[in-house]
């Protein structure tokens, strides 16, 4: 059997979102949170179908620049991070399938039984139960066969207790038909509740290259954590391509887990988040440097952070039209 996750730059049918309405952890920015969505909607429709989860439709409809490219689902969750909880899509055989793991809310952090079934009531073709947890966000691929994850993610005892590390090797390599597993052992951001998902971290832009997170102030907390980071991924032999930190972000007098890594690649483009700091004309030029054949647009992501998670986390990439 051949299996193969594709890269997220591959063709894609849609990018899936969940619009916040009365989720209880938005109630403190529920209407900015709304705006940053739409703005972040209005920016994928331009290239490609967007499906939005919302059971407020017309909150939606009555500020997006048209309607074409769009479907909405009203379908309940508990949050709105759907990469960790939404269909994840491989090649089985050729054939396009859609795993859907077990999830428990980043360790049992949260409610998520609504978000551990979602997959369900909306997949109703070609769904594959894996009985193993495992968010969208804490796994990247090159799409040939390697795939980058974190130690501090994906062998925290909070999600496959009955597993030991080199159980979960094991699991990974079957399940996505690897050829290469790098499992970092440092890297994590001030302010995510995740335990550290690599798409905060190192994020692969090409097969051959690696974008990663870098801290250049040497008084920052981070700066440590990440320079080890940086000399782990030296040794992967893959192309690198540091960017920097947005300066510290502040939310109730706590840091916010800002990073340019947390980018979607969708079909023409790639989509980044920006922080009003000074590094995202630096970044977006970087990116649009090494990614020559997509237009790079900046999406402010202030307010997604205020939850921890941004514009990656916030959406999954489709490569087949899972709903009926």
């Amino acid at each position: 059997m051949q299996i193969r996750l594709p890269a997220e730059w591959e063709k894609q049918s849609s990018i899936m979102v969940v619009f916040p309405t009365n989720h209880k952890d938005w109630q403190h920015s529920l209407k900015e949170i709304q705006k940053s969505y739409i703005e972040f909607i209005n920016a994928i429709i331009k290239f490609q179908k967007c499906i939005v989860v919302c059971d407020k439709p017309d909150i939606l409809k009555n500020h997006l620049i048209t309607t074409d490219n769009i479907e909405i689902y009203n379908i309940k969750t508990d949050d709105t991070w759907i990469r960790d909880f939404g269909p994840i899509d491989v090649y089985i055989n050729g054939e396009l399938k859609s795993y859907n793991f077990k999830f428990n809310a980043w360790g049992n952090k949260f409610q998520s039984s609504l978000d551990n079934n979602f997959n369900k009531y909306l997949c109703k073709k070609n769904l594959i139960d894996i009985d193993f947890i495992l968010e969208g966000g804490s796994i990247e691929s090159n799409g040939d066969g390697v795939m980058l994850s974190t130690s501090k993610c994906i062998f925290n005892a909070n999600r496959n207790s009955t597993y030991k590390p080199k159980d979960i090797e094991e699991k990974l390599a079957t399940t996505f038909g690897l050829k290469k597993l790098i499992i970092l052992k440092y890297g994590h951001l001030i302010g995510d509740d995740t335990d550290a998902h690599i798409d905060t971290l190192a994020r692969f832009i090409d097969k051959e290259t690696i974008a990663y997170a870098k801290c250049a102030d040497k008084n920052d907390i981070h700066f440590n954590e990440l320079l080890k980071m940086e000399d782990e991924l030296k040794k992967t032999g893959f192309k690198l391509v540091p960017l920097p930190l947005p300066s510290p972000i502040y939310f109730n007098n706590r840091r916010l887990p800002a990073t340019y890594l947390n980018f979607v690649f969708i079909n023409d483009a790639i989509i980044v988040p920006t922080y009003n700091d000074k590094n995202d004309k630096k970044v977006l030029e970087i990116l649009k440097k090494k990614i020559k054949n997509r237009k790079v647009i900046g999406v402010n992501s202030k307010v997604f952070i205020r939850e921890n998670g941004s514009l990656h986390c916030s959406s999954i990439n489709n490569f087949m039209l899972c709903v009926s």
